[in-house]
């Protein structure tokens, strides 16, 4: 799953490295290294620009909600439990099927966390000692230091409760989509803990490599079985995983500080 993750890049940056042709300063978003659901966050989308002449598609950096809400829920409550859409089944559940047609988006990051129980906290939690185990998170991000392009959904919802012109009657939110984790050998793995993605968490979300941005954000692009081959997951050997502090468990934690390697877990692990 994907329940947290990084995003300290500039708008500046994003726009050159996805070729952005459209993007509002007032969007700006502060650097953010504790990403929760229900924050806005960065997306790259492809759609005319509204009350345009030219109704081309154009390539454009927004800033959404993460969390989709679809767009025939009543309220706007659920979205906090629609963060992830899984690859194996985007394409016919109601929720997703029509934003996997029609909306799709990439949701640059830095890497994302993921948190393993360490051994010693499972036998304090089988003993009855510790309601709640501690557990380690590890931050995984690609090796090369390159963004981590995550394949993501977008969808718009009216609040019927609010006028036409009021600024808040459209909501535009969105989903990151996940993937079984790689068990292949991770490209730089921590001395002590996992060796491969699979050892931390059976999901993961699903990088998309530079050579399917394109393809995915094209909105002419509506065959299911063509969009279903982009969800393959990226060539193995892509990402390194190392533990950091569990000052990230707590979503007010935020700062570079939170991406710092520890030498070793804080909490013991399984490996």
């Amino acid at each position: 799953m994907c329940g947290r993750y990084a995003a300290s890049r500039r708008p500046e940056d994003l726009t050159g490295l996805f070729h952005v042709e459209k993007w509002e300063p007032t969007e700006t978003l502060a650097p953010d290294w504790n990403v929760a659901p229900t924050k806005e966050v960065y997306a790259v989308l492809e759609r005319p620009v509204k009350d345009a002449d030219d109704r081309r598609p154009v390539r454009q950096l927004r800033k959404l909600t993460w969390g989709l809400v679809p767009s025939f829920a009543k309220t706007p409550e659920g979205g906090a439990r629609m963060i992830n859409a899984r690859a194996e089944t985007v394409h016919e559940k109601p929720s997703f099927r029509r934003p996997f047609a029609a909306r799709r988006c990439i949701l640059p990051a830095d890497g994302y966390y993921e948190w393993v129980t360490g051994s010693d906290e499972r036998e304090l939690e089988v003993q009855g000692r510790k309601k709640r185990p501690r557990k380690q998170p590890y931050f995984v991000t690609p090796a090369d230091g390159s963004v981590f392009a995550m394949a993501g959904l977008y969808e718009f919802w009216r609040d019927r409760t609010l006028p036409d012109d009021h600024p808040q009657s459209w909501w535009v939110t969105c989903s990151v989509i996940t993937t079984e984790a790689e068990t292949s050998p991770l490209a730089v793995a921590p001395a002590e803990g996992p060796h491969a993605l699979a050892d931390i968490h059976p999901r993961m979300p699903l990088m998309l490599t530079e050579d399917r941005w394109d393809a995915w954000l094209d909105p002419a692009r509506t065959d299911t079985d063509e969009l279903r081959a982009l969800l393959a997951p990226p060539p193995p050997g892509l990402m390194r995983a190392y533990p950091v502090g569990t000052a990230v468990s707590n979503v007010r934690n935020n700062g570079p500080e939170l991406l710092e390697e520890l030498a070793a877990p804080e909490v013991g692990t399984l490996f």
